[in-house]
């Protein structure tokens, strides 16, 4: 499973979000997620990716945004 898949199925779980209604490229704000649920959503990803989101990063508006800072963070653990 990809980043993609792995953070759309984080989404489905917390917020109940059909996954495949998704745009990776849509800003957060368009499924109804406010600054509160996006911050719960980070912790979310933080827990399933087993990362820890740095303060310059919370910042992410879309999908696709989020799944770069992720692969950028694991791949600096795997180093």
């Amino acid at each position: 499973m990809n980043t993609l898949s792995e953070l759309k199925q984080v989404i489905h779980d917390k917020f109940d979000i059909d996954p495949q209604t998704l745009d990776a490229d849509l800003p957060m704000s368009e499924y109804g997620l406010d600054s509160l649920a996006l911050a719960e959503l980070l912790f979310s990803v933080e827990d399933h990716f087993g990362i820890d989101f740095p303060d310059s990063q919370m910042q992410v508006d879309t999908l696709n945004g989020l799944v770069q800072v992720i692969d950028d963070i694991r791949m600096k653990q795997a180093a």
